[in-house]
């Protein structure tokens, strides 16, 4: 470690994912439904969007393997972004009558959008509107194409350093 500054930066993206999950918790995201679907929709696209670059970006620096970058820090942060960003989205669309059966809270959201990541499924929340299902499959494609590359890369790296502790000498 050099100089402690990793355990920092850990910290601070840390501090960056309690942030953005408090931010969840307190955004009006009740103006973005069926009055204001001219902004929530292009809004939910631009962010996914943009944090499909992103890690593609940081997949690509761990591939090349790309010195002086912390890929594994920005990896586990911007998949919670995606997290949080599909369950904004759903919260919203549940905020339009025929959408979902049982999500009414942010609580429910978070907890149906990771329920579809892990591919679980209880059946306690479901998708029965057009527009949240289309969501749900756009979640589903989503973390296969994109939240996949990123975990096979965050793996990949954790082994390169793994393997780099390994081939160091002991220290005196």
């Amino acid at each position: 470690m050099r100089d402690g500054s990793e355990r920092w930066v850990w910290a601070g993206a840390g501090g960056l994912v309690v942030a953005v999950g408090t931010a969840y918790f307190l955004l009006p995201l009740e103006g973005l439904g069926d009055d204001r679907s001219w902004l929530g929709w292009p809004l939910f696209v631009l962010c996914l969007g943009l944090l499909a670059a992103l890690l593609l970006r940081q997949v690509r620096y761990v591939m090349l393997e790309k010195p002086h970058t912390r890929p594994g820090v920005m990896i586990v942060l911007l998949m919670c972004l995606a997290v949080l960003v599909f369950s904004s989205g759903y919260y919203t669309l549940a905020q339009q009558p025929g959408q979902f059966t049982g999500l009414s809270t942010r609580v429910d959201a978070l907890y149906f959008t990771v329920v579809t990541l892990a591919t679980v499924g209880y059946g306690d929340i479901t998708p029965s509107g057009q527009e949240a299902r289309l969501v749900a499959v756009a979640q589903i494609l989503y973390t296969f194409v994109f939240l996949t590359a990123g975990a096979t890369a965050l793996s990949r790296r954790l082994h390169a350093v793994v393997a780099a502790r390994d081939r160091r000498p002991p220290s005196s």
